[in-house]
């Protein structure tokens, strides 16, 4: 009595909407486990690799499917299971194969074909100034490419002629290698994946079909834009292969160093040097902005490293809805150049100070206070 077939999805352990990747996936999966090259002795092993092989070559190819689908193993040709011997590890090296095509660089485009390749991504590093930055700017750049070349079209053949199909891969661009176990998928060596030779080669590109050339770009820099922020130029990078499409241009924003500001994020940072008498008895000062300038007032007993925020001054970041700020941290300038009296007035101040220390220095008093207990403890 006829054993009764499973059915192929059950085979696989998949649904009936499984994509094809996943039943190659599942094929991998069970070929690899009861391949009779692994189980010599195993007539079950056996029948389960023709069984997943079966449903394999079945569910994979578009008409046989929706043949299965619609009217079950009837609908197909019952007898398209290989034997365990060599047929048997064509399908199974064809399924692996493609495995390693896509890692050793296999033809795109599918099997028969000459490899089609997408355009390399440059890369243009720009530098502007914060200025720039923060308000925006245009600016024009010029940048070496590989271009097609306009005399041949891009085939690299003279005009009037044609590429001949390459003999060693037959025009598909790559080429089968049987190793051991598996059935690896390589760029041709011959042709190099074009999957054509060039016999008489155009005279401007020397059979490349790319020429390098200098294009000038006109880039917009919006504002807000930071250090490392990347601007995509679609289709303005090097030219594809084969009528393969051009890749794009990346270019990368680098800040000059400023004389004034460092930016973090969108806030901005300075330091304001301030006098002595300024910071002990307070005042108005002017800080600088990037819009020009703005007055804060500094109260009496200000200490040096205090950070005053001015909010809103800073920078808009091309993300953000509001701009960030600026922190004005100010600095006590120790005078120099003393006059005589100046160094008598000096003099006057830190008696003063030292006779009430608790009053006038507290923070220098209190850190000795802290030097002391530490020696004696």
């Amino acid at each position: 009595m006829a054993t009764k077939k499973r059915d192929y999805y059950e085979v696989l352990g998949l649904n009936r909407d499984a994509s094809e990747e996943e039943i190659k996936k599942a094929y991998r999966k069970l070929a690899m486990k009861h391949h009779p090259d692994r189980n010599p002795d195993s007539k079950d092993a056996e029948e389960k690799f023709k069984e997943a092989k079966e449903a394999y070559e079945v569910l994979t190819e578009a008409d046989k499917r929706r043949a299965y689908d619609a009217y079950g193993h009837a609908g197909v040709n019952p007898q398209m299971g290989g034997g365990p011997g060599q047929e048997g590890f064509g399908g199974f090296a064809e399924a692996f194969g493609d495995i390693f095509s896509d890692i050793f660089g296999g033809a795109q485009g599918g099997r028969g074909r000459a490899s089609v390749f997408r355009g390399a991504d440059l890369r243009y590093n720009l530098e502007i100034s914060l200025e720039q930055a923060a308000r925006g700017t245009e600016t024009k750049i010029r940048i070496p490419t590989m271009e097609t070349c306009e005399t041949c079209k891009g085939s690299g053949a003279k005009p009037g002629t044609h590429p001949k199909q390459c003999e060693t891969c037959h025009g598909s661009g790559t080429v089968r290698i049987s190793q051991g176990f598996f059935s690896i998928q390589q760029t041709c060596p011959t042709c190099h994946g074009t999957g054509k030779m060039v016999t008489d080669p155009c005279a401007t590109c020397r059979g490349a079909g790319r020429l390098k050339k200098h294009k000038t770009l006109a880039v917009k820099i919006p504002a807000g834009v930071d250090e490392g922020d990347r601007i995509r130029l679609s289709g303005e990078g090097e030219a594809g292969v084969n009528g393969g499409p051009p890749g794009d241009l990346y270019v990368v924003i680098h800040l000059k160093a400023h004389s004034v500001f460092q930016r973090e994020g969108d806030d901005l940072h300075c330091e304001m040097p301030i006098s002595f008498s300024q910071a002990a008895l307070g005042g108005e000062i002017e800080i600088p902005t990037l819009d020009g300038s703005a007055k804060i007032k500094v109260p009496p007993e200000t200490q040096s490293g205090q950070v005053f925020r001015l909010r809103g001054k800073g920078i808009k970041g091309v993300r953000s809805s509001y701009a960030g700020d600026l922190m004005c941290e100010v600095v006590v300038e120790t005078p120099v150049r003393l006059t005589d009296r100046q160094k008598e007035l000096l003099r006057e101040l830190e008696d003063i100070n030292r006779k009430d220390a608790n009053r006038h220095n507290p923070r220098a008093k209190g850190f000795m206070d802290k030097v002391r207990e530490f020696f004696a403890g």
